[in-house]
């Protein structure tokens, strides 16, 4: 990212359209990049949850507001975004439940790369990048 915005910079500041592909072309390697580490990282979601329902089922202890166990970590990330939000938790946040594979539903992977936490800043970069350069070639900036 860092690199794609000072190519820019430099495309302007040497007058030189040439680096404003090279920004978008850079920005593209780094969005490719982001969008894989985030398919493995997901690969890691259906483990982790059933790491947490065998620790439950496992080491769970019964406490003053039911049965409990930790960590919960990836469980409470499935159920807070209603609770925050003051709705209808999407199941007891206290008692995890086995997570259906993120691999299940056909093509489900297959946006990874237009989720806007993987997307953005990239998108920027490339589309900026992009349409500086076909300016550029147009003569817009003049000549190089």
């Amino acid at each position: 990212m860092t690199f794609a915005l000072v190519t820019l910079g430099l495309g302007f500041q040497q007058d030189h359209y040439g680096l404003f592909l090279i920004a978008a072309a850079s920005g593209l390697a780094f969005w490719l990049i982001e969008a894989s580490v985030k398919m493995h990282q997901m690969r890691y979601y259906p483990r982790m949850g059933d790491i947490e329902v065998t620790a439950f089922n496992l080491y769970g202890q019964q406490t003053t507001q039911g049965r409990a166990s930790s960590p919960l970590i990836d469980w409470s990330w499935h159920t807070a975004g209603a609770r925050v939000q003051g709705g209808v938790s999407k199941g007891d946040p206290h008692v995890p439940q086995p997570w259906k594979d993120v691999n299940d539903k056909p093509g489900a992977n297959r946006w990874v790369w237009a989720y806007p936490h993987v997307a953005l800043p990239h998108a920027v970069t490339v589309s900026l990048g992009a349409v500086l350069f076909v300016l550029g070639l147009a003569g817009t900036f003049g000549p190089i």
